[in-house]
């Protein structure tokens, strides 16, 4: 140990002891690990609590990604499993991509990365493990213990253990992914991750995928995560037949919805207040997440991306799913239209509690940031939406 906190070889070191194993695998996660660990241990300023659940977190990944590798190495034939065409949702932040994956999870013919699976995910579960058992009931025991040390955190962002969940949840394995900005105040690593090449990443996510499939659950994979934006092209060289759905909603309440988010995970972790570097940061990475898509769909007509507002998802969930469907050339079955409108039914905005945001308390300014995201709103016609603000 450091007199800061662990380096990343001892955190390397502890996975391999936990586990047994010593092959990480492509060796470009480990540029990522180490920004990450100097961030965090510089610009975290993490409590009592943060200290020692981030490099724990930091570990967990690492043992996974040595189980994932071991696996393939025992199991060669997983190289061959295909990943055809998946349906991505690509963000944008805040703006409905939980409701949405939920939802296309009620389709039988989908295939969903769940929560537990991301940071289980040898062996891959059988059918009959896939949704119940011993590895899903500690998912959601971690769970219960992180809604008990922030009860704010069900309310704001809400995933069941047998539910979909973030691409990011792979990708951190990886060491490039925004999950990691998403439990501590990073700005150094957080430059790093827009400037990096993030095709490992990717192919890392591919891998796993194959590896989970492999246990017999299939399906076309149905995947979703705002980091996407930051890195189409990374995505769609991986994963070249991607069907692409992207989000929309008012800046405004974006904004305000990812920085309340952000507070409440890294508050978790810090007792020092960072409100002003999340209400600059955050934003400027909508911002850039904006500007990534647009530059990608002027580079690549030939890749059609599926707009969607976030005001239609809540209207009307089902025939905004059919849209999609219809979007590349598929259809809802009756079965499925049956088992969506019971979801969206049981499950109204809001259930686990109102998630409102004050924007003098965010230190955001709605007129600042009406202007400053005027271009996006003009060019997809986002609607204006202020109902949960004061």
């Amino acid at each position: 140990m450091t007199e800061r906190g662990p380096t990343p070889d001892d955190l390397l070191a502890k996975a391999c002891r936990e586990t047994g194993l010593d092959d990480f695998g492509d060796e470009r996660f480990r540029e990522g690990l180490v920004a990450y660990c100097a961030s965090f241990q510089t610009e975290g300023a993490l409590n009592d609590l943060g200290a020692q659940a981030v490099p724990g977190t930091v570990v967990a990944a690492l043992v996974n990604r040595l189980r994932v590798v071991d696996w393939v190495h025992r199991h060669p034939e997983i190289a061959s499993e295909p990943i055809d065409a998946p349906l991505v949702v690509i963000g944008m932040f805040r703006a409905g991509t939980t409701f949405l994956s939920y939802l296309l999870d009620c389709d039988r013919g989908n295939r969903a990365l769940l929560h537990w699976e991301a940071g289980d995910s040898v062996p891959p579960a059988s059918p009959t493990e896939h949704r119940a058992g011993p590895r899903v009931d500690a998912a959601r025991a971690r769970g219960a213990v992180l809604e008990q040390l922030n009860p704010k955190m069900r309310a704001v962002h809400n995933e069941e253990a047998d539910g979909p969940t973030e691409c990011v949840a792979v990708m951190s394995q990886d060491f490039r992914s925004l999950s990691w900005e998403a439990i501590t105040n990073v700005p150094t690593y957080s430059e790093w991750l827009l400037q990096t090449d993030q095709r490992s990443a990717y192919e890392y996510h591919r891998l796993v995928l194959q590896v989970l499939q492999s246990g017999g659950v299939r399906g076309r994979w149905t995947l979703k995560s705002p980091h996407h934006a930051i890195a189409l092209d990374a995505l769609t060289t991986v994963y070249p037949d991607a069907h692409l759905v992207l989000l929309h909603r008012d800046p405004v309440v974006l904004c305000a919805s990812v920085c309340s988010l952000i507070r409440t995970l890294t508050g978790t972790f810090s007792d020092v207040d960072h409100g002003r570097y999340i209400a600059d940061h955050w934003p400027t990475m909508l911002e850039e997440s904006i500007a990534r898509v647009d530059a990608f769909r002027a580079a690549h007509p030939e890749h059609p991306i599926t707009d969607v507002q976030y005001a239609d998802l809540v209207q009307d969930p089902v025939g905004t799913v059919a849209s999609i469907y219809s979007s590349y050339g598929g259809a809802l079955d009756d079965r499925t239209t049956a088992a969506l409108t019971a979801y969206a039914e049981a499950h109204p905005k809001g259930e686990f509690g109102a998630h409102r945001y004050d924007l003098g308390e965010l230190g955001l300014n709605a007129d600042e940031l009406t202007q400053r995201f005027g271009g996006y709103v003009d060019r997809y016609d986002v609607p204006t939406e202020r109902p949960s603000m004061r």
